[in-house]
């Protein structure tokens, strides 16, 4: 079975690239998850690093997690699992920057929300489109508000609406542009030698820990999204149009509401 996940260590061991090659769009399926989550897990401990970086292969940096396992009978499965990964990467103890080109969407927007930097291309754009399909994004619902704002978050949240590489910047979300031409791989080599390679590996983990406990984020994550996790299962996937519209976007059709 091909590997999902491609990991490769660079600059000497101190950054640990992680590529996500799930053709077509880099669906965030739950074995895509899985591997993630253990390729993160095996450098954990490694106390050289300084940066991990999360990018998808191809134009996109994600479609999202697959809708097919939003379907009542595996969402509760595939939302255990997704929170997992949330977690990990959301406590991860070295930075961690999402190199985002093309569109970055769902789940994979949820795991760009984790991440401590994003650096994108000029194209890239974001959106939770979840609300189009009859359901909402729980890790949105959670760090949303931390990340983007109240406001931003709901509006993102209730329209499904993208936000292009510009606002992100704008809204400091997005860390860094690349320039014309330049690849993210590039990008990304240049923020690490510019900005961390010269710096404590040990120092950035205590930075890292304490800014993320400053936030308050792992009590967020604890008490937030599993509450949004438990309302998706006990109120959203019993109602009609939450299936409804996972089952009109697979048979490629409109969704007819009953709006319950």
């Amino acid at each position: 079975m091909a590997e999902l996940v491609h990991a490769q260590l660079r600059e000497d061991g101190r950054v640990l690239g992680l590529t996500i090659d799930n053709p077509k769009g880099n669906v965030l399926t739950m074995a895509v998850m899985d591997e993630l989550g253990a390729a993160l897990a095996e450098h954990i401990d490694d106390p050289h690093l300084r940066l991990v970086t999360l990018r998808g292969a191809g134009k996109h940096f994600s479609f999202g997690a697959s809708v097919e396992e939003h379907q009542k009978e595996k969402a509760p499965e595939m939302l255990a699992r997704f929170r997992r990964l949330i977690i990990r990467l959301a406590s991860y103890p070295v930075p961690v920057a999402a190199l985002v080109q093309g569109r970055c969407l769902g789940g994979a927007f949820e795991l760009a929300l984790c991440c401590h930097f994003v650096l994108a291309t000029p194209d890239a754009s974001f959106a939770c489109p979840e609300i189009k399909l009859g359901v909402f994004p729980p890790a949105l619902a959670a760090l949303g508000p931390m990340r983007l704002g109240a406001a931003r978050t709901e509006r993102l949240l209730l329209t499904g609406e993208s936000l292009d590489a510009e606002a992100a910047k704008a809204a400091c979300f997005v860390t860094e542009l690349a320039k014309p031409d330049e690849d993210l791989d590039e990008l990304a080599k240049r923020f690490y030698v510019n900005e961390l390679s010269a710096l404590s590996a040990f120092t950035l983990r205590q930075a890292v820990k304490a800014a993320r406990q400053g936030a308050g984020m792992p009590s967020l994550l604890e008490v937030a999204l599993t509450a949004a996790e438990e309302q998706y299962i006990a109120e959203l996937l019993p109602s009609h149009d939450a299936n409804e519209g996972i089952e009109a976007f697979l048979a490629k059709r409109s969704p007819v509401w009953r709006d319950a």
